[in-house]
């Protein structure tokens, strides 16, 4: 097997080979379909964000692939890896909160990730693919299921989003296009902020109801816009479901500062920047702010539920590209050359 591994330096991505794992009891060993480029990737690998692994490490925690050896009742099946693997057995599992789960491994931080030909991780939260779901993508094209998909599908249902709701999705990029389109199929009209005309584009062209180019607008002009979009829509002045995917201070800001009257502002995007904010707006308004890590494994089934349905549509929001090309797909993607998700594939000489 390789992998291409992260190294103390973080300049670039080395290739590693290295005999297959052995398995301990209850693992499987994965043949890896696809793993994508996550912004907690470019966290660990630019950003300064610490792993719980010492390095070199592998990174990628998006993983799609086939079980090669491990339990028997798993042997040849086609997978999903949650990216975050709970222990199953402690008070937050039992709870029902298991993506917060204490004793949780997650890919690519607390043990080397799917940047790679194969990997090792425990058996019991495996998601399976039905063969419906296959033949309408391939396997590789799944891997963003594992956090891309599954982690905006969770803070939705968490929200507690109604039919009829009116939703704000700031920043739709790999992970917020998918925000947008799982509050429209929950039944809210959603409205798309953006800095990227072309990203909006791709929204509306998958049914989002209305989209804003917030670049370069003061927080009270964009207030004032998103006041006019409500009306326009025809949706209630109170309550909004907010969605601050965008990872940046002034998403965030921005977010805190749409809160109206019983709002729930939901943090999905990660930086490091400390944004400035009046948190007695929270009592002002009765509002309520949440956060989200990643998506309880029990909550897979029901994505693969909305792909295999057909209402979720994922090709036009990922680019596949060969593992080979690790280093110029990171370094584009920091350079926020690519509006799509995109998929690292194995390259199997």
């Amino acid at each position: 097997m390789y992998a291409w591994k992260m190294t103390a330096n973080k300049a670039e991505f080395e290739r590693v080979e290295s005999p297959l794992p052995t398995l301990g009891e209850g693992e499987a060993l994965i043949q890896i379909a696809g793993c994508g480029v996550c912004h907690t990737d470019l966290s660990f690998w630019h950003f300064g964000v610490k792993t719980k692994m010492e390095l070199p490490l592998t990174l990628g925690h998006e993983i799609s692939g086939k079980v090669i050896d491990g339990p028997a009742e798993w042997l040849g099946k086609k997978v999903i890896i949650p990216a975050v693997l709970p222990c199953g057995e402690c008070e937050l599992c039992k709870k029902g909160r298991s993506n917060m789960c204490q004793n949780q491994l997650m890919p690519g931080n607390d043990f080397d990730g799917g940047f790679a030909s194969h990997i090792k991780v425990p058996a019991r939260f495996l998601c399976p693919v039905p063969e419906a779901v296959l033949d309408k993508y391939s396997l590789k094209e799944l891997s963003v299921i594992a956090d891309a998909i599954s982690t905006p599908y969770q803070v939705v249902k968490k929200s507690g989003l109604e039919t009829g709701d009116f939703a704000i999705v700031i920043g739709v990029g790999g992970v917020g296009v998918y925000a947008a389109l799982i509050a429209k199929i929950f039944g809210a009209k959603v409205l798309a902020l953006d800095i990227d005309d072309e990203k909006l584009k791709m929204a509306t062209d998958n049914g989002v109801d209305a989209t804003l180019n917030v670049k370069n607008k003061d927080i009270r002009a964009i207030k004032a816009e998103v006041r006019g979009i409500a009306k326009e829509l025809n949706v209630s002045s109170y309550g909004w479901k907010i969605f601050e995917m965008s990872g940046t201070k002034s998403g965030q800001e921005l977010g805190f500062n749409l809160i109206t009257f019983t709002s729930t502002l939901s943090i999905v995007g990660f930086t490091m920047e400390k944004p400035e904010v009046r948190l007695s707006n929270l009592m002002a308004f009765d509002a309520a702010l949440i956060g989200t890590w990643g998506c309880k494994p029990e909550l897979y089934p029901e994505v693969l539920e909305l792909v295999e349905s057909g209402k979720l549509n994922i090709a036009p929001f990922i680019e596949l590209f060969p593992l080979s090309q690790i280093n110029e797909v990171f370094k584009n993607t920091l350079a926020h050359q690519y509006k799509k998700r995109s998929i690292m594939v194995p390259d199997f000489e």
